[in-house]
């Protein structure tokens, strides 16, 4: 008798494509995913549906447009479908293991179909005498500092002098020595999340499964495990450095051009995130294959957004942009009898799910709007011709629902041509990716009229068929819940979030 398929996905937060091995970056962030590239698909131009992590995800679980249940729903509403509850049907044991990403919890209905479902958001570093001691002295300094920089400012440039002696001075003597990296660090790393999964595997042996790990070693603040930084040969840079790094690279009164002195070492940072992941994701597929499951699992490894390193003048991953190293992210996917290569068309992550379903034999629930690619896949053919992103340029805050409400960001991605309507100032951006990869020059408004024309058509087919295919009963559980959550009291809403978070 044939056994059913398991199915693992692995998802990294803010991994870029063009920071993967298999994609052709050249320092050693991935080498066991460029090993196990060799035996399966990769995807050169896989497209997320919305940036950043809130505006992402609903097209990866759920198979749907993030503001598919109107822009003042943000996640999974109770009761919708998605790969976990199709899983959970079909008999698979369930379990998400997500690295204290405060967007993919029970509050946004991300727990759902999942029999086991951990988020970590409990998750405390040990912070030490060192980093409170650090705190009063800032405090001590707070009622000063503001006197002084009042001054400062109100007199032309003494004010970014004064901004820069200040953080130097932080930096450099009032704060005391750094704790370690691990005691820097926000989010559990991905050992941790690797030895939850294969406990859990190892108590489910001989039931198939699904399996999702979400890791954030990449995001920032960017404090990678020390052995991470080593296996990338950087280890000279220790807690110290790399705080000083972070808070220089978050600096709020600074212009691209002086944040660019420290940009290759941040990138070396990121890049070692990336790489203990990579360590991490070998031990992973070592226990499955420990385990006899390997050979009968469908697994992909793929991230929510990217980043951006100054490539636009920005950092991290706004909400405010859909550029190319935000929305393009790696998508490998192996499967047994699926042939190995690289697929070169646009791939929406919109189709993800269902493709994964349909690899491990699974029905895919009749409300997913993507579909399946499985059989063109396997007979090594095209995907689609193009990709839709969206999000609300405004929404750094997911938690106010007045941040959802503003204006919405759209973009139509093909091989060659993207077009990006911002509707918060009636603009319409066209780009030639093949002339212009980085997204520098907007062609002419006279330029390529029949590829502008077929965008602009793409964009309001979208629109409208969002607006068509709304379903009401999911639109008002979502709200609803948002309601009385907010009627319990048990939200209380955070300060606004930096980008970081976002």
């Amino acid at each position: 008798m044939k056994s059913a398929r398991s199915l693992v996905l692995i998802t990294v937060d803010c991994f870029r494509a063009d920071h993967a091995g298999f994609l052709g970056y050249p320092l050693p962030t991935t080498p066991f995913l460029d090993s196990l590239a060799t035996e399966s698909l990769t995807f050169s131009n896989a497209i997320v549906a919305g940036a950043p992590t809130y505006f992402s995800f609903p097209a990866v679980m759920a198979s749907r447009y993030p503001l598919g249940l109107g822009r003042d729903v943000v996640g999974l509403a109770p009761g919708e479908p998605t790969i976990a509850s199709a899983s959970n049907e079909a008999g698979h044991a369930t379990a998400a293991f997500l690295a204290a990403n405060p967007y993919l919890s029970p509050h946004f209905g991300y727990d759902a179909g999942f029999s086991v479902f951990q988020e970590f958001l409990d998750f405390d570093t040990a912070t030490g005498p060192g980093v409170s001691d650090s705190a009063k002295s800032t405090r001590r300094l707070s009622r000063w500092n503001q006197r002084l920089a009042k001054v400062s400012h109100a007199t032309g440039p003494v004010g970014a002098l004064y901004d820069e002696l200040y953080f130097q001075y932080c930096q450099r003597l009032a704060s005391v020595p750094a704790p370690s990296l691990d005691q820097l660090r926000r989010f559990p790393a991905a050992d941790v999340i690797v030895d939850h999964a294969r406990d859990w595997l190892t108590g489910i042996a001989g039931r198939p499964f699904f399996l999702w790990a979400h890791f954030m070693d990449p995001h920032s603040p960017y404090y990678p495990r020390r052995e991470a930084l080593e296996l990338i040969g950087h280890d000279s840079l220790d807690a110290s450095r790399a705080r000083y790094l972070n808070s220089y690279w978050n600096r709020g009164d600074l212009g691209a051009s002086r944040l660019r002195r420290h940009r290759k070492d941040i990138v070396t940072l990121y890049d070692a995130g990336i790489r203990w992941v990579d360590a991490q994701v070998a031990r992973l597929v070592d226990t499955l294959q420990g385990l006899g499951v390997w050979e009968n699992c469908v697994m992909a490894v793929t991230a929510d957004h990217g980043e951006e390193f100054l490539d636009h003048g920005g950092r991290y991953h706004p909400p405010s942009t859909v550029s190319e190293e935000l929305v393009r992210v790696p998508l490998l996917l192996r499967a047994p009898g699926l042939p190995p290569g690289t697929a070169g068309a646009p791939f929406s992550l919109l189709h993800l799910a269902p493709t994964l379903l349909d690899l491990a034999e699974v029905p895919a629930p009749d409300s997913f709007r993507g579909r399946s690619h499985a059989a063109l896949l396997e007979a090594a053919k095209g995907g689609e011709n193009d990709a839709v992103i969206e999000c609300i340029a405004g929404c750094e805050n997911p938690f106010v629902v007045e941040d959802r409400l503003q204006a919405r960001l759209l973009a139509v991605r093909e091989a060659r041509y993207k077009m990006v309507l911002d509707f918060s100032s009636a603009t319409e951006r066209l780009y030639d990716l093949d002339a212009d990869p980085g997204e520098r020059r907007p062609l002419p408004p006279g330029a390529e009229k029949p590829a502008r024309r077929r965008l602009l058509d793409r964009a309001r087919q979208h629109i409208s068929d969002a607006v068509q295919s709304r379903d009401t009963e999911h639109r008002m559980a979502a709200r609803l819940r948002d309601l009385r959550l907010a009627a319990s009291a048990r939200i209380v809403q955070p300060h606004r979030p930096d980008l970081r978070l976002a």
